[in-house]
């Protein structure tokens, strides 16, 4: 499989993704140390209200997903400099086909080409979709 990015883009893109990694640690890092200011119990404690508990509960869920969701994107700017390291980086996983450069560089670490994230989402969206 021939690769499709030249040196100049892969040493790009390699670099936007070692200051995503640092970034994204820094984020964790600031939500836990901003979760132990605003801890639960702390404000749970301090009043009595059903709404202000609610509130209190709130935040803690806040904080969870943010952790949750810079954790997904930590994990998948990792899994996408391993790639990298093993010589499959850009190549979409659906059909192997490569992704773009314009795609790998506003998202370095996606795994389909768009043409296949496109029908991914479609399909995932209609299986999932949204309900209340």
């Amino acid at each position: 499989m021939r690769q499709h990015l030249d040196a100049r883009q892969m040493e790009e893109l390699k670099s936007a993704m070692r200051d995503r990694v640092l970034q994204l640690r820094e984020e964790i890092r600031q939500v836990l140390r901003r979760s132990d200011s605003e801890q639960y119990a702390q404000i749970a404690n301090e009043v009595r209200d059903l709404e202000d508990e609610s509130f209190a509960d709130l935040i803690v869920d806040v904080n969870l997903a943010e952790i949750d969701r810079d954790l997904d994107e930590l994990r998948a700017v990792e899994a996408a400099l391993r790639s990298v390291q093993e010589g499959g980086y850009g190549q979409c996983e659906q059909c192997g086909l490569p992704i773009e450069f314009h795609r790998l560089k506003a998202t370095p670490s996606a795994t389909r080409c768009y043409d296949c994230q496109s029908s991914f989402e479609r399909t995932h969206f209609q299986r999932i979709g949204h309900t209340l």
